[in-house]
């Protein structure tokens, strides 16, 4: 009976099919569509139970000593945080077996630091036995994708909670990542979780939003006038207390030059609205001379007669939602077309 040996090369190929096996059986685990961000590596044997991506958000990040609660209290220990806004990843992993919690972290911190991340914070070096240690709170209520409980990261031991915040300076924009561990010590069924360690990984890519919006058509400016006497417009956008024309007011522009253009006979007053924040005479001024800018591009860029185009600024004496909420304030910030 002849016996199959394996040459160097043989059993190095054999190797990696075996490793690459292990790996794509590991991988396989992964919730379904889930991915590694690619500026942080996967703990060894580890799984992905949970992830969410947003494009742009806003973040908290602990960036100090939780070391009170007390919403009353004038203290602002507790409050030691960076608002953050840009893209924003969760992920969940699970590392099953003899893993801890501190483990999880120290690899995570060693690796993020080789790629030239500075620590922020680090739970561990904490020395204050009252300290506020309850880092999970939040993570049942974020509505991620999970293949787990949501509730998975709550019912952990809090007593084996880590915590890191790391920041990573870089041209295009910072990167600020936050890693929660905690442990488990058998399976639960009831939240679907294996004996061993969980993180919880947040990468926040700082960067500007990119405006979003869809610029109102030359031809649903016409209909609104004709049936309402005017077309409120929200993407002629402008820098708190400033006239001057952002370049993401483009598109809305060259639809009202394209409006006049098609429609030779038109004349528009253009009318800028604030809202209520600030003295009534300054956004007055400031309502008229955004709506003379607006003329003025017209007249430069389009080749609008400026004989057509009349500017008026009345502030925030037209509102069309309560000035008391962000979100009326925004709707209440606009350039309205009336046909003169």
């Amino acid at each position: 009976m002849r016996h199959h040996t394996f040459s160097g090369l043989g059993r190095a190929a054999a190797v990696f099919a075996i490793g690459l096996a292990a790996a794509l059986a590991v991988h396989a685990q992964d919730l379904a569509g889930a991915k590694d961000h690619p500026l942080v590596k996967r703990f060894a044997g580890a799984t992905i139970v949970g992830q969410d991506h947003k494009r742009f958000d806003t973040y908290t990040l602990q960036t100090g000593t939780f070391t009170t609660y007390d919403l009353t209290a004038k203290r602002n220990e507790y409050r030691q945080q960076q608002l953050l806004e840009g893209a924003v990843t969760r992920l969940w992993y699970e590392a099953p077996g003899t893993t801890s919690s501190t483990e999880l972290l120290r690899n995570y911190q060693n690796e993020l630091k080789a790629q030239g991340f500075s620590i922020l914070y680090d739970s561990t070096q904490d020395t204050d036995a009252k300290r506020w240690n309850n880092y999970l709170a939040a993570y049942g209520y974020l509505g991620l994708k999970t293949s787990r409980s949501p509730f998975v990261f709550t019912a952990a031991k809090k007593e084996t909670i880590r915590f890191s915040s790391l920041k990573l300076a870089r041209p295009e924009g910072d990167v600020f990542v936050a890693v929660t561990t905690v442990e488990w010590a058998k399976p639960d069924k009831t939240y679907k979780a294996e004996r061993g360690a969980y993180a919880a990984v947040d990468i926040v890519e700082v960067g500007a939003m990119k405006q979003q919006m869809v610029a109102v058509s030359a031809g649903e400016m016409s209909k609104s006038m004709a049936s309402t006497g005017r077309v409120a417009l929200y993407g002629i956008l402008f820098d708190t207390g400033k006239a001057e024309l952002k370049a993401e007011s483009k598109p809305a522009l060259d639809e009202i030059g394209k409006l006049l253009k098609g429609e030779p006979a038109l004349r528009l007053r253009i009318v800028g609205h604030t809202d209520n924040q600030g003295t009534l005479d300054a956004n007055i001024a400031l309502s008229k001379r955004r709506a003379e800018a607006v003329n003025a591009a017209l007249v430069a860029q389009h080749g609008v007669a400026a004989a057509r185009l009349a500017a008026f600024g009345v502030a925030d004496l037209a509102p069309v939602a309560s000035n008391g909420s962000e979100d009326g304030r925004a709707k209440n910030r606009r350039v309205e077309l009336v046909p003169q």
